[in-house]
């Protein structure tokens, strides 16, 4: 089965922006469904694979991490399309959720996709709104 869509963390966020904006601060203004840009940045002097991810106002909000910004960067050179929407604000930044080919993302339902056995596992102290896509057991 394809990836039709999920969550992608967002780093960064202790950094100023040339512009002096905040990223923290435009963090907690993005509403949970306001569409992002993943802006890839070819000659970033860290890493030529960097995604920075800018919100509605284009004020940009972090990176994608570095796990994850080479094969968005792959995908967006083959001229596939990538949507994004922000997800929400996170201890260590944003989540944003992302979707392929044309399709639209969504703001997952997480009662929905994660059984309650996988839900009760959950600390509180993990309990940051972030919540990994299930993928059920193979056959």
């Amino acid at each position: 089965m394809p990836i039709s869509e999920f969550s992608l963390a967002v780093v960064g966020v202790r950094f100023p922006n040339k512009d002096k904006s905040n990223r923290r601060f435009e963090i907690m203004i993005c509403p949970p469904g306001e569409l992002v840009e993943l802006r890839p940045e070819p000659k970033n002097e860290h890493d030529s694979n960097a995604i920075a991810v800018l919100s509605a106002r284009n004020v940009q909000i972090g990176y994608l991490t570095a796990e994850r910004a080479p094969w968005i960067a792959g995908m967006l050179s083959q001229g596939r399309e990538i949507r994004a929407i922000f997800q929400s604000a996170s201890e260590f930044g944003a989540i944003v959720r992302v979707a392929f080919d044309g399709a639209e993302p969504h703001l997952p339902d997480v009662e929905a996709v994660l059984p309650s056995s996988y839900r009760q596992q959950m600390t509180p102290a993990a309990d940051d709104d972030f919540y990994p896509d299930y993928i059920p057991p193979h056959d």
